[in-house]
């Protein structure tokens, strides 16, 4: 069990950076924040930062023995090889085993008891990242990391090491060694770090109650649940995995700058697409930039003819559904995008840009809407009743009087959720201090605000977390 918000903020967080402040070098900040780190990986499951402090060492001594080999292409690519190999070997075992020994199961009767793996939490991001530094090590883009210790400290990084974003060592090496904490940046890293705790505490936690209510665990009460409320569940679920996850990445980036870090921008308002392309280049960008960079390109890319593009595309889709989990719905979500993404590739997109701005935006809501609902559901037969019960299939009817109660009880958060998804409140912020900035008692208020505005936000985050001893992060489970 990993902390619960409320003591990784107050106690956790605010200890770790008490004692940081008062290091008087950088090696002995980068000791404070290693620490912490282990000691944070350790509580949400000991064990397993054995597999962390072994998953590190095989990158460090592959990157290592790739740098030393440089002048020999053959003992350089066995390095490579073998280093990527073991990593995603682990990640396979840990991941993949269950579900690929359930299937054979299902297939053939073998084997007879299927093993449940338990996932270690973040494995999937922190495996990313370390196979990414070796590569970078290989193409000559970063000098190899000669002390392990520092390795850790890339890949266990508490505070972005168990849900992204997929951070580069090539991005952050100077800054390992080197960095500086400007007073500027951790003012405003505590302002980001302030706004991802209220998206995940006030709205993204709201929005899984209301998304939670409307599809019960159990199949034959899904039945009960009218057409409205399930469109009504599904959309709340929308909006929450887009609030859960982005303020991770908002809180990751935050202490970053905090702690003298620059993680890149992981989400970029991708509900505001105006096309499936568009939406996934918003969307967690580290990810795809990886896939992108580290699969889609060295297959060939767009380079090698129509036919050679589409295969690049299927694997690295394919690939990107597996990543998310191991099950086929995982894989049918990737495979979901494959099918838009072509299809806007081969001249859909042209299409596209000559419709109304309005059109191209709910063309792209309603594929992602929907591509959320094959996300969401890992049984089969679930997803079937939800799709059949949406339009009213299951003889669940069309409303209800509970459902036009909680439309009703939450219609002013759930347009507050939805304006927290676009840029709406940033830009009217910017466009008032640029517009009004020059009006005295204008200027007064927004000082206000930035100088009180995180502690009000950290109070209202609080008082929603209160009595809530657990709020995990959808991705700590992918």
């Amino acid at each position: 069990m990993v902390f619960s918000s409320l003591l990784f903020v107050f106690l956790f967080f605010a200890v770790t950076m008490m004692i940081y402040c008062f290091m008087d070098s950088l090696d002995k900040k980068n000791i404070v924040l290693l620490v912490s780190s282990l000691v944070f990986y350790a509580w949400g499951g000991p064990r397993y930062l054995v597999l962390l402090l072994l998953m590190c060492l095989i990158s460090w001594l592959a990157a290592i023995l790739i740098e030393d080999n440089r002048e020999d292409p053959i003992r350089k690519k066995v390095c490579l090889a073998v280093g990527i190999a073991l990593q995603l070997g682990l990640l396979a075992y840990f991941k993949y085993a269950t579900f690929l020994l359930g299937n054979l199961n299902h297939i053939i009767g073998f084997p007879k008891n299927v093993p449940q793996i338990i996932l270690p939490i973040g494995i999937s991001f922190y495996t990313f990242q370390l196979i990414s530094y070796v590569i970078d090590v290989y193409w000559g883009d970063v000098e190899a990391q000669r002390k392990y210790w520092l390795v850790l400290l890339y890949a266990g990084l508490f505070f972005q090491c168990i849900a992204g974003p997929i951070v580069r060592y090539k991005d952050v090496a100077y800054e390992i060694e080197n960095r500086k904490v400007r007073l500027s940046e951790v003012g405003e890293g505590i302002n980001r770090f302030t706004i991802g705790l209220v998206k995940k505490a006030v709205f993204a936690n709201s929005c899984a109650e209301i998304a939670d209510a409307m599809f019960p665990q159990k199949l034959a009460e899904l039945d009960g649940i009218p057409a409205v409320g399930l469109w009504i569940g599904v959309l709340m679920y929308m909006l929450q995995i887009y609030l859960d996850f982005s303020a991770y990445s908002d809180m990751a980036i935050g202490m970053g700058w905090m702690t003298g870090f620059h993680f890149k921008e992981n989400f970029n308002y991708p509900y505001i697409a105006d096309s499936v392309t568009d939406f996934w280049r918003r969307w967690h960008i580290s990810l795809s930039s990886f896939f992108r960079d580290y699969i889609y390109i060295p297959l060939g890319g767009n380079r090698k003819g129509q036919k050679r593009t589409m295969f690049n595309l299927f694997v690295v889709w394919a690939l990107t559904g597996l990543w998310h989990g191991a099950n086929w719905n995982f894989v049918l979500w990737g495979l979901f995008y494959y099918i838009f993404l072509v299809i806007e590739k081969n001249g859909f997109l042209d299409i596209l840009k000559k419709l109304p701005k309005a059109v191209r935006h709910v063309y792209t809501l309603l594929v992602v809407y929907f591509g959320w609902i094959l996300f969401k559901f890992s049984d089969m037969a679930y997803l079937g009743h939800v799709l059949k019960g949406m339009f009213g299939l299951n003889g669940n009817g069309f409303t209800s009087m509970e459902v036009g109660l909680t439309f009703e009880n939450n219609m002013f958060f759930m347009a507050a959720a939805l304006i927290a998804c676009t840029p709406l409140l940033k830009n009217l912020y910017h466009w008032g201090r640029k517009k009004l900035g020059r009006v005295r008692m204008v200027r007064y208020v927004y000082m206000v605000i930035e100088v009180a505005g995180p502690s009000v936000l950290v109070l209202i985050a609080t008082m929603a977390l209160v009595g809530n001893s657990y709020n995990p992060f959808l991705y700590f489970q992918f």
